[in-house]
């Protein structure tokens, strides 16, 4: 179909009857690229109704005559492109390189409490406008345009506004809360000491390694040297083959259990290499006293390979008194607060979990400093919007124009470095083709 730029709304022209072919009247000022304002494209459509029904969060209808459709990304709702946007394998991704298509989070209201879930990024752009910077109780900073909306314990909120005259609506002021759970922490970069550290949790937790005799003494090398590590998900074992090969070990893949009914397939690598053997072993030794990056990334795998997230609780389970007090002790090397719980049963040894606390700001927390690379463990959809966090208005700075970018999503909001953010208000009848 070829793209006819147009002179908004109110001057396109209906077919003559609807035997004929969509007609459009092309815009001069449209073809000129360097043309201020944004740019309309209209699409056939296919609509047997004007009546669009609404359920924006912040719009005090139901329904609504549309007799327009689509967008022409000319909203007001706009942050900086540094913004961290809180995707949907719970990882983060900044504003600027947010694309259609993306899965991202978003809320929706269910009974007393708004809910985190899933939903799509539908558009994308950008614009210049006048910034101002936010800052909250707890450090967190957000810059915005002064139209931009965030939700706050009162409702939709402006950025910038007036009490009286032309520019009166409601805004933000230094009495509101923003609600969320604060500020992102910024991903760490993955060095030698991360990567043994997650090959010592990984493999501790999950592997078999280990020198045998093979029963043959009369063989002049009757030992075999073996390791083997088998997952169900393939996102962890990638990262090991692929940390194992940049410290010089080479291992070989396999499936090691087709899937069933009751079981997922299983995939491992391995090796027989006295020397690939020798190497691991030495990799995932204890340290003397491990560097910040080694806890990183020896809770990163630990929790990859026994760790669980579900029903807002974070858990690594095991029965060796070496794993768990390595745990504890990055765990607090880090900053976080854990309890240590155990399993009543008949096994020989008690089955312990070590449980972050905090609630869902620190479990965010965790999986942005640690970054465990396991997706379906860091999953948040459902989980209510509630906090401790002190998101509390501290100041708001004006700082000139800026380049900003604004994305729309299936649920009209998303999740702006830890604070629920409005974006563009499209109807929902309106079709993104």
């Amino acid at each position: 179909m070829k793209f006819v730029p147009l002179k908004g709304r109110g001057t396109a022209e209906n077919p003559p009857n609807r035997f004929e072919p969509l007609f459009l009247e092309p815009d001069p000022e449209g073809m000129d690229p360097d043309a201020p304002g944004p740019r309309t494209v209209f699409f056939k459509d296919s609509s047997r109704s004007i009546i669009a029904t609404n359920d924006s969060p912040d719009v005090g209808f139901e329904a609504s005559i549309n007799p327009y459709r689509g967008c022409e990304h000319g909203c007001v709702y706009c942050m900086s492109g540094d913004t961290p946007i809180l995707m949907g394998e719970g990882t983060i991704k900044r504003l600027v390189d947010v694309r259609v298509g993306d899965l991202i989070y978003g809320t929706v209201r269910e009974g007393p409490y708004r809910r985190y879930v899933k939903t799509s990024v539908l558009a994308h752009w950008t614009v210049e406008k006048r910034a101002y910077r936010i800052t909250l109780a707890d450090g967190t900073e957000l810059v915005a345009s002064g139209d931009h909306r965030f939700l706050t314990e009162r409702g939709w909120k402006y950025v910038a506004g007036t009490a009286q005259g032309r520019g009166r609506r409601p805004h933000v002021t230094s009495n509101n809360k923003l609600m969320g759970v604060g500020s992102f922490s910024a991903p760490m970069a993955k060095r030698s000491d991360y990567q043994r550290g997650y090959l010592c949790g990984l493999i501790r937790g999950d592997g078999l390694i280990g020198t045998y005799p093979d029963g043959r003494p009369e063989r002049a090398n009757h030992w075999q040297h073996q390791f083997r590590l088998a997952l169900a998900d393939p996102e962890a074992l990638g990262r090991a083959g692929g940390y194992l090969l940049e410290f010089g070990v080479e291992t070989n893949s396999f499936v090691f259990q087709e899937a069933s009914l009751r079981r997922k397939r299983l995939t491992a690598i391995r090796t027989h290499a006295r020397e690939s053997v020798a190497r691991i072993t030495e990799l995932i030794a204890w340290p003397s006293d491990g560097t910040v990056d080694w806890c990183r990334g020896f809770l990163a795998g630990i929790f990859d390979a026994e760790g669980s997230y579900s029903g807002g609780i974070l858990r690594i389970t095991n029965t060796d008194a070496a794993i768990l007090d390595n745990v504890v002790r990055s765990l607090r090397r880090l900053g976080f607060a854990c309890v240590v719980e155990s399993t009543r049963g008949q096994r020989p040894r008690p089955l312990k979990h070590v449980r972050l606390r905090g609630g869902l700001g620190e479990h965010l927390r965790f999986f942005h400093t640690v970054d465990p690379v396991i997706s379906r463990k860091r999953d948040i959809e459902r989980q209510a919007l509630k906090s401790a966090a002190d998101l509390r208005v501290v100041s708001i700075e004006p700082l000139g124009s800026q380049t900003l970018f604004d994305i729309t999503t299936g649920t009209g909001d998303f999740i702006a470095n830890g604070v629920v953010s409005h974006n563009c208000y499209a109807r929902p009848t309106h079709e993104y083709l």
